[in-house]
């Protein structure tokens, strides 16, 4: 999951903190009252002015990652606030992250939100930690919905005190959720007393651009992503014998140095969103290498590429499969990159069966309802289910 480019501003302490309050109050009749927890980046109302000025970049709508959407489903929703700090504070806040692996502090300072909701959710471990740590001593409790991203991949890694740490207030999450049906099968053989549910991520998928044959001679190659488990450098690896070929990289983790001595390699990233749809029109195709994971890494890029009627070379890793599968994404082995060079390649040689890929791929998001509609029915159906057992 690609989060968004670039840090969003803080909002003023004084900004509305429920979403549609001049629709309904936390308190309204028959509303399911939801407090949506997100890292003090994703403050909603930053994320609104940032998406009003088209410099949020990405697939995205007014509220953060869609969650606004569940207002019409029945909900009414406040989502977490980004308070002003000053540098003291800052250091605090940022050296108990580092140390405990998630901002408790921002957390805490959502005491009265949290307290009036029903259901909180969480968009990835940080926040679902950090809110379980904010509600240990609170006797009222709302139900949590904990999901994660990229704990269960680093969890072997993680040392005999946090495990221990998180273990403990893992217990006190409702349900755990997860992108891909590969950290299901680890969540539920670390936590098999916990209910663990695989919930797909969707992007906004009602705008959409009918495949074309793309212009492929030469082969423009668009990469973007700046998640931990991007593999750069086979890409590289597979375009250096791809003289004929270019590739631009938009990520804000892509090593520079790679585009040394390389003119056929940019690097970079997007500053708008105007910018990024411009990528997406000039590109014959979207690269998406991956080193081996399990949280579905690269499926917000995958989306947008479909949604943009663009053909997708990925890495086959991290449950990619089980949203597109092979007839829809050209699938390639890790870390191979002659296997990724031919893929690549293919598209050249016959773009027509590229083009119906990127046919088939939308079709199968419609078919499967892969998209942030299904994706925020989900929260909401599950957080019903947990509040009338």
């Amino acid at each position: 999951m690609r989060v968004q480019a670039g840090a969003l501003l803080q909002a003023d302490a004084q900004e509305p903190l429920v979403a549609g309050a001049d629709r309904a109050g936390a308190g309204g009749a028959g509303l399911l009252r939801v407090f949506v927890h997100l890292a003090i980046d994703k403050d909603a109302a930053a994320w609104r002015r940032a998406w009003e000025a088209g410099t949020l970049v990405g697939v995205n709508e007014e509220t953060p990652y869609g969650y606004g959407r569940a207002e019409r489903m029945g909900c009414s929703l406040a989502f977490a606030r980004a308070y002003p700090e000053n540098p003291a504070v800052r250091f605090l806040r940022l050296g108990l992250r580092v140390l405990l692996g998630f901002d408790l502090l921002h957390a805490q300072r959502q005491g009265r939100a949290l307290a009036e909701a029903d259901v909180v959710w969480t968009h990835t471990e940080s926040q679902f930690l950090a809110v379980a740590a904010a509600l240990v001593f609170r006797k009222r409790r709302p139900k949590l919905i904990g999901q994660s991203v990229w704990l269960f991949d680093r969890w072997h890694r993680l040392g005999p005190l946090r495990r221990m740490l998180y273990r403990r207030l893992i217990r006190d999450v409702d349900v755990l959720t997860v992108h891909s049906n590969e950290n299901l099968a680890v969540a539920r053989a670390l936590f098999p007393d916990k209910r663990v549910l695989h919930v797909p991520f969707g992007i906004p998928s009602e705008r959409v651009t009918a495949p074309v044959r793309r212009p492929c001679r030469p082969l423009r190659i668009l990469a973007i992503g700046s998640d931990r488990h991007r593999d750069w450098a086979c890409l590289v690896a597979a375009l250096d014998g791809l003289p004929q070929a270019s590739a631009i990289i938009l990520s804000g983790t892509a090593p520079r140095r790679l585009a040394r001595s390389r003119p056929n390699l940019r690097i970079g990233q997007a500053r708008s969103q105007a910018e990024l749809a411009a990528q997406f029109a000039a590109a014959s195709v979207v690269c998406v290498p991956l080193k081996p994971n399990r949280h579905a890494s690269g499926i917000t890029v995958i989306q947008e590429a479909v949604l943009a009627g663009l053909p997708v070379v990925a890495t086959a890793t991290g449950g990619l499969e089980g949203y597109f599968g092979a007839d829809a994404v050209r699938y390639v082995p890790p870390g191979d990159p002659a296997a990724l060079r031919a893929a690549l390649l293919e598209v050249v040689a016959d773009p027509e069966a590229a083009r119906l890929r990127a046919e088939r791929a939308q079709a199968r998001m419609v078919e499967a309802g892969i998209g942030a509609e299904a994706y925020i029915r989900r929260h909401v159906d599950i957080s019903r289910e947990m509040l009338n057992r």
